[in-house]
């Protein structure tokens, strides 16, 4: 069954105009005419069909990939709102991946909440590609400062005497 990856990256919204799905991998041009790609891959866990989570990888045109990382889609709390509906435990199969089965009609990763993926990507592909994502707004509004403390003076009171 199809994992129909060319819907799950339109649903994380990267900002690469020059970006296209080939078969389970999205691979982008961040910043044109650099010699640096980027490709994501969908990340397989122990279970057959099953997904854990997404590869970032960083390649050069003559040199290969110069760097990877692994976004899990537990860490980045993707279908957090799904297993806690469905009462999935942790350390299960079920938990923080999909897998290709799924209802007729229905994305295989059906619940998925991108926005901690998405934020991570962004980060990540800021290092490799700076300017390569528009100014972003804050998600949410800035909360309370934080009310400073005096600190002790740093004198001593009882000092020793030779």
């Amino acid at each position: 069954m199809s994992l129909q990856t060319a819907e799950f990256f339109a649903e994380l919204c990267l900002p690469f105009t020059d970006g296209t799905v080939v078969g389970n991998t999205y691979f982008a041009t961040p910043v044109a005419g650099a010699p640096l790609r980027l490709r994501v891959d969908f990340v397989g866990t122990i279970h057959a069909d099953t997904y854990g989570g997404l590869r970032l990888a960083v390649v050069h045109l003559d040199r290969g990939e110069i760097d990877a990382v692994v976004l899990s889609f537990t860490d980045h709390g993707t279908f957090h709102r799904r297993d806690e509906a469905n009462n999935t435990r942790p350390n299960t199969k079920r938990y923080g991946t999909f897998d290709t089965y799924c209802r007729p009609g229905r994305p295989p990763w059906e619940g998925a909440v991108t926005t901690g993926l998405r934020d991570a990507i962004e980060r990540y592909t800021a290092v490799w590609f700076p300017g390569a994502w528009p100014t972003s707004t804050p998600h949410r509004a800035p909360g309370r400062t934080a009310h400073t403390s005096s600190t002790p003076s740093a004198t001593h009171r009882a000092g020793r005497s030779r």
